[in-house]
């Protein structure tokens, strides 16, 4: 966070941080504190602790995202896209400081489907399965959203044993979305010209 962040963005930074590494029932005195800013002037700028959980969320969700998907720029085939989003899930799930995919442990722990941090939690989640959508649609994949829905889920499933058990992946993730998509025809390029 850089010294010319604004009082709000100090608030969301922090906010994202703490929520993520410590839960969503961190105090405001604690928020506050690591923020540099007074509780007076966070429900000037928040009218509530809710509507900063699911600001912080919303604030953290695109970096996150951004650190799975490929952009429409790296190119790749379908199966290549979707494949990188499971080896960059790979490699953050290597890393000792992941702590879960934010989206999930927020909604989770929130448990209330109505709280303004679960409908962005729930938001949020839905853009990776419509980015699955997208690719397998344009791989001419039967019922995309369908087969989206399960990579969304061998996603968070990956991520939840990641977290539980403490341990790397090891490529598992791929392997699983990589049968996904074999099952479904969305083959590897050699793999397709060879049987052609």
């Amino acid at each position: 966070m850089t010294t010319q962040a604004t009082p709000r963005e100090r608030l969301l930074e922090a906010a994202g941080e703490l929520f993520h590494r410590d839960g969503v029932n961190v105090g405001v005195d604690a928020l506050c504190k690591a923020a540099g800013v007074s509780k007076k002037s966070m429900y000037q700028l928040f009218r509530s602790k809710d509507e900063l959980i699911a600001e912080s969320l919303a604030n953290l969700g695109p970096r996150y995202q951004r650190a799975l998907e490929p952009g429409a720029e790296d190119g790749g085939t379908p199966r290549e896209r979707i494949l990188a989003v499971f080896e960059r899930q790979d490699r953050l799930l290597a890393g000792d400081d992941f702590l879960g995919c934010p989206l999930v442990s927020t909604a989770i722990e929130l448990k209330n489907p109505e709280h303004p941090g679960s409908v962005v939690a729930r938001h949020l989640k839905q853009r990776l399965t419509d980015f699955f959508e997208a690719e397998l649609d344009a791989a001419g994949v039967a019922d995309p959203e369908y087969l989206a829905v399960q990579l969304t889920m061998v996603f968070d499933g990956a991520s939840a044993r990641a977290v539980v058990r403490a341990q790397a992946l090891g490529g598992v993730g791929v392997a699983m979305a990589a049968s996904l998509l074999d099952a479904a025809g969305v083959r590897a390029e050699e793999l397709a010209s060879q049987a052609g």
